[in-house]
């Protein structure tokens, strides 16, 4: 990717970042970003392509934010505990509202999230289980706990998102990590 379309791309990013997409126009996103809807459809060739671009960096994020705080030495329900905080900052609630705008489209099939759709669960789900193991989750039951554990966090996000019960939905997180700690 050359750094003019990586720079427009980051660009991009913080307005859908900032204020979603649904009702943006591709010439509203181009105008907050500085550049011309011609330039969008040059870099990216659609607002659909636009939107696919973004929500992979979205998700790439993510995990490597995830994988930043795994270090060999790191237990896994301080990570866990750390992830959470981070994903649901003030600063990174608006990606996480992006992200559940873009999964209900996901939902729907649209052919710009079909990315989206075969990463959502599958590129989360081997560094989850992996996590699961290092706690001591046994392998037969690692992916189970990895679904369950993506699975609570999107809903506690949603909830977060939906309620703004900020002690409530740390508190149910906080009851999740005991739960699995008792398990193990």
């Amino acid at each position: 990717m050359s750094a003019a379309r990586e720079a427009l791309l980051d660009r991009c990013f913080e307005v859908v970042r900032r204020h979603g997409f649904s009702h943006l126009s591709l010439r509203e996103i181009a105008a907050e970003a500085g550049t011309s809807h011609r330039m969008l459809i040059y870099h990216f060739g659609s607002r659909d392509g636009l939107l696919a671009e973004v929500v992979a960096r979205m998700e790439a994020a993510q995990r490597a934010l995830l994988a930043d705080l795994v270090t060999d030495e790191a237990d896994i329900f301080a990570v866990s505990a750390t992830f959470w905080a981070q994903l649901t900052s003030p600063e990174v609630l608006p990606a996480q509202r992006l992200f559940f705008e873009i999964y209900v489209q996901a939902l729907y099939g649209r052919d710009w999230t079909a990315a989206f759709r075969e990463s959502v669960i599958r590129a989360w789900e081997e560094p989850l289980a992996e996590l699961f193991r290092r706690a001591g989750v046994p392998d037969s039951r690692a992916r189970a706990y990895a679904r369950l554990g993506l699975a609570v966090t999107r809903g506690l996000g949603l909830d977060l998102l939906m309620t703004g019960a900020r002690d409530d939905v740390d508190a149910a997180m906080e009851l999740f990590g005991e739960l699995v700690r008792a398990d193990v």
